[in-house]
């Protein structure tokens, strides 16, 4: 009889260092998509604030407390990470727990090696720490969310894992190699 393992979506793959830069896994614990019903916004809200502390992120941002985060992911929907969710009325929730994989890309080259793969402003002035925005990296649809001075979580389908890794990774090379210069 076959026995199943239960692995993450970037086990095997990370971590990884290049030219300074750091490739590592984040553990996001369970993950709810959350989508108020026309006209239940605020209600959903405040019960989300009741049950995690948090309610949900305005446009482009992400906020945190304790381990728990809520991450604005498109109009009127937000995925909240590192707590489990009772039902909230009004709104469509949906269990997406390792259905994404998130990628914490670190470093002091972090805004020059997403340069190459993002098609947006990246410089902390104008993408600062809590802001995040659904794009694309390569060609893979994403979220980034900057996470500190020097570091972003990349987060795509479970499936674009290992070409997340592979595209960042040669990106970070590209710099690294052009600094040797």
């Amino acid at each position: 009889m076959a026995r199943l393992i239960a692995k993450s979506p970037l086990a095997g793959l990370v971590p990884v260092e290049v030219g300074g830069l750091t490739l590592s896994e984040v553990e996001t614990g369970p993950v709810t998509s959350v989508a108020p019903f026309k006209g239940k916004q605020t209600a959903v809200s405040k019960a989300l604030k009741a049950a995690v502390g948090l309610g949900m992120p305005k446009v482009g941002r992400m906020d945190r407390k304790g381990e728990a985060r809520a991450l604005w992911v498109g109009r009127g929907r937000a995925l909240v990470m590192g707590a489990a969710l009772p039902d909230l009325e009004g709104a469509a929730q949906t269990d997406q727990t390792g259905a994404n994989a998130v990628l914490r890309v670190e470093g002091p080259a972090v805004e020059a090696v997403l340069a190459r793969l993002v098609p947006l402003d990246l410089r902390a002035t104008a993408f600062p720490v809590g802001q995040t925005a659904r794009t694309m990296v390569a060609h893979m649809m994403a979220s980034v969310t900057r996470v500190g001075d020097a570091a972003f979580e990349v987060m795509v389908m479970r499936s674009m894992a290992q070409t997340l890794v592979h595209d960042i990774g040669g990106a970070a090379k590209a710099v690294a190699a052009r600094d040797l210069v």
